[in-house]
């Protein structure tokens, strides 16, 4: 007969595993006992309001953590509802059992709004993580209730015994481990507080027992609790009279400090805040002095409770990392930064604080359980960034065009990262032109749009002719493929801008290490679009007309120059072309084909990360120099291929052609700045056989004179002497 039964836990396992495994961080013990103690005074509370207590009148709701360097202790006090024994011995003694939950059943029907944070009934065990000892003297609000103290050193006894504590609320009394010591320091216990409980429904103060710490009050201001250390009597100014209503100074023990804000600006109603509150959290919560470009405040009841608000930051991505922080919140209880199950990976670049009391959080509530829920509420920030995005294009161009360099990354990374921000964001990516002018995808498709009737009939000579219009059927037009032109460095690629410009047409900045991604995705996603860097190709716009005979010829001289300059330049896969360009001073251009100039980047990414395939060269893959035929340069390089100087003339013009295209490599350049100082030489040697029969001449006359002189002095002294005699 099969055997039934019930798994038992031994306690006394209980310890190590809450100690090592239970959290991550150990300064989360802080976290756990004032969210005990929020809770406690959230009980109280709703006590209250259903009539089964009365608060007392100038009752304030408060947590005091107290810490004691010398002594190695840290406490915990709060003013709510406290414990009977029997309530120690159900909630504390009894590992796992949460009273929140037990309270939240039996005043079920009577439920508020307020929420309670405890759910799982381990975070008092957390103490046990930094302390060898935990005591807690507590006082219940019942009538007639003893106060009673519990005792463990993190076994599996304890001590209950009646305690003198006078007041309704509890005392947890951590005696710290050695290697714990640090958090009874007044600003490391600061530093865990703020990171931990800044936003927590409570009133949270920290002290430090007998401080030397002090702080300067005026006399009217003074408290009865305040301990006066030094009377400041007021100061009288050399050459005035002292003033009878000056009033005196106290210097006194620090009092304990508010470390948090109850209503964080994220559960305000949106209308109700000003810019500069925005700013003001801004720069407390991230300790960031930049002004953020601008925010998004998330406000939901409804399928679930989510508030919070995201920061777009002002990001210098030359110099700093794209790194945002995303501040997880559960009932104003900080829970984790950059939880990806919630938060968009594309959105971690953002700065933000999001509170949702309907996370289904883990036992440490220090992370998530992944669940269908998580995923709706990704979706849904998701869908409020795009949708303020999108809102901004329509409405307020002007200040989306002013913030677009500064979000463009966060907005192409998420068109990367999720598709459906991608397809509601399309349509509002902007391009900024060559001019500094911002347009969104569909504008950009239109700028270069090629009108045809403005088109010029030319015969086979390329003159022009009367063109005979032939009135046909309109055919239905199929989907005409087009083409965005952009440049990646103004400078660089100067020359291909020039030739853009001069022919009215227009390309777009895309110098962002995003970019390329970027627009392969948008080709794929987009058909019928395509992009082309500024030097893919020479565009018909950029060549003259030319007839059928005179194209027959170019193509022609183009063979033979073809086989002479790649012999020159030792590149049998460089292709060369003969064209009528427009800009007749320009001799030579270089093109790469888009895609292989994107294999090619890419192999470079590779390298830089150490992932090299042995691609060496791989970069000269589509090469195309194309030489102006109306060029004079070209032109004699046409009429004397076989001349000695064709050879250098032609390295010259690759050489050339490549500068405009990327930087040369150290041996090209090498060969370059040395070429260039034999043509100089050579130009320089050719002006000075032209200057000799000019200088002779100039010689031959100046000798003339000079002999023509003096003969004229001899005979004036020869004169001389005749009157002498």
């Amino acid at each position: 007969m099969a055997e039934r039964g019930s798994l038992s836990i031994n306690s006394e396992n209980m310890f190590p595993i809450i100690k090592k495994w239970l959290y991550s961080d150990h300064d989360i013990f802080l976290r756990e006992l004032v969210s005990n103690g929020c809770d406690a005074i959230t009980k109280l509370k709703k006590l209250d309001v259903i009539g089964d207590y009365e608060l007392p009148e100038d009752y304030k709701a408060r947590i005091d953590i107290i810490v004691d360097p010398t002594e190695k202790t840290i406490q915990v006090r709060d003013n709510g509802l406290g414990m009977t024994g029997d309530e120690v011995k159900e909630y504390i003694n009894n590992i796992a059992f949460s009273g929140a939950e037990a309270f939240l059943e039996k005043y079920k029907d009577k439920a508020t709004g307020d929420q309670i944070i405890g759910h799982f009934g381990l975070g008092f065990y957390s103490a046990f993580m930094v302390a060898d000892k935990v005591t807690i003297d507590t006082l219940s609000y019942q009538d007639g209730a003893q106060a009673v103290h519990w005792e463990c050193d993190g076994g599996s006894e304890f001590t209950l015994d009646t305690s003198d504590k006078k007041d309704v609320g509890t005392v947890v009394t951590l005696y710290l481990s050695d290697d714990c010591k640090e958090f009874a320091n007044y600003w490391r216990a600061q530093e865990v507080i703020e990171k931990y409980c800044s936003f927590m429904p409570v009133e949270i103060y920290l002290s430090e027992l007998n401080t030397s710490m002090t702080e300067t009050i005026k006399e009217s201001e003074r408290r009865p609790e305040d301990v006066v250390i030094e009377v400041i009597e007021p100061q009288k100014k050399e050459g005035e009279e002292q003033k009878e209503d000056q009033e005196k100074e106290l210097k006194i023990r620090k009092r304990p400090a508010l470390m948090n804000e109850i209503h964080p600006l994220w559960g305000k109603n949106p209308k109700d805040c000003t810019d500069e509150e925005y700013k003001e959290f801004y720069r407390k919560v991230f300790k960031d002095y930049k002004e953020p470009l601008f925010w998004i405040h998330l406000n939901m009841d409804y399928p679930f409770n989510l508030k919070g608000i995201l920061y777009f930051p002002k990001i210098n991505l030359e110099y700093e990392s794209a790194e945002g922080v995303i501040k997880l919140y559960n009932n104003q209880v900080f829970i984790a930064d950059n939880i990806k199950e919630v938060i968009p990976e594309f959105l971690m670049l953002l700065k933000g604080a999001i509170d949702c009391p309907d996370l289904p959080l883990n036992v440490s509530r220090s992370a998530l359980q992944n669940d269908g829920f998580v995923t709706k509420i990704s979706d849904y920030i998701t869908k409020k960034v795009a949708d303020k995005l999108s809102g901004m294009c329509k409405t307020d161009k002007e200040n989306y065009d002013k913030y677009w360099d500064d979000i463009s990354p966060f907005i192409k990374y998420g068109c990367l990262r999720d598709d459906k921000f991608c397809k509601k964001m399309t349509d509002y990516i902007l391009f900024k032109d060559l001019d500094g002018k911002f347009l969104t995808l569909p504008e950009a498709l239109e700028v270069n749009k090629i009108d045809v009737e403005e088109e010029e009939a030319v015969d086979e000579n390329g003159e022009k002719v009367e063109a005979e219009v032939v009135e046909e059927e309109k055919a239905e037009e199929p989907k005409q493929d087009r083409t965005i032109y952009y440049v990646t460095d103004e400078q660089q690629q100067s020359q291909y801008i020039k030739m853009f410009r001069a022919q009215k047409m227009q390309a777009f900045i895309l110098r962002d290490n995003i970019d390329q991604p970027f627009i392969q995705q948008l080709e794929a996603k987009n058909e019928g679009i395509h992009f082309a860097r500024i030097d893919a190709d020479i565009q018909d716009a950029l060549k003259a007309r030319t007839g059928k005979k005179a194209a027959a010829a170019l193509r022609e001289q183009e063979e033979q120059l073809a086989k002479t300059l790649k012999k020159a330049v030792k590149n049998d896969k460089l292709t060369v072309r003969l064209e009528n360009l427009k800009d007749k001073k320009t001799a030579s251009i270089l093109t790469v084909d888009e895609q292989s100039r994107r294999m090619a980047d890419m192999m470079k990414m590779y390298a830089a990360q150490g992932m090299g395939f042995g691609m060496d060269g791989f970069g000269k893959e589509g090469q195309t120099l194309i030489l102006n035929a109306k060029h004079p340069l070209v032109s004699y390089l046409l009429d004397h291929q076989e001349g000695k100087d064709a050879k250098l003339i032609c390295q010259q013009l690759y050489d050339l052609a490549q500068i405009q295209n990327a930087p040369l490599s150290a041996d090209d350049m090498t060969r370059f700045i040395q070429r260039s100082n034999d043509i100089m030489l050579m130009l320089a040697k050719d002006a000075a056989k032209a200057e000799v029969p000019a200088e002779t001449e100039e010689a031959a006359e100046t000798e003339e004179a000079a002999e023509a002189e003096e003969t004229a002095e001899a005979e004036e002294t020869a004169a001389a002497e005749t009157d002498a005699e």
